[in-house]
């Protein structure tokens, strides 16, 4: 299967999800919510950074969870990144 390059939209995105989840994440560290969502320390850094920017469906229900949002609220906050 061939992937596609992501687009400029995609990846300013995944940036903003990324930012969106440390901004929750508060002062928790990344390995303690990394564990509670159950994915590794480095995956959560680099989603955080931006450099995953279209994680799976899973693993952002697992972060979200994990910080106490909705994923509803997630998106909520990621499309009012967009505008801002």
């Amino acid at each position: 299967m061939v992937r596609l390059p992501l687009s400029a939209a995609d990846l300013d995105r995944g940036r903003r999800l990324g930012a969106a989840l440390r901004q929750k994440r508060g002062r928790r560290t990344m390995p303690e919510v990394a564990l509670a969502a159950g994915i590794s320390p480095e995956t959560l850094r680099k989603i955080e950074s931006g450099r995953i920017a279209t994680p799976s469906f899973q693993t952002v229900a697992a972060i979200a969870g994990a910080v106490g949002l909705s994923l509803d609220q997630l998106w909520a906050e990621v499309e009012a990144s967009a505008v801002a």
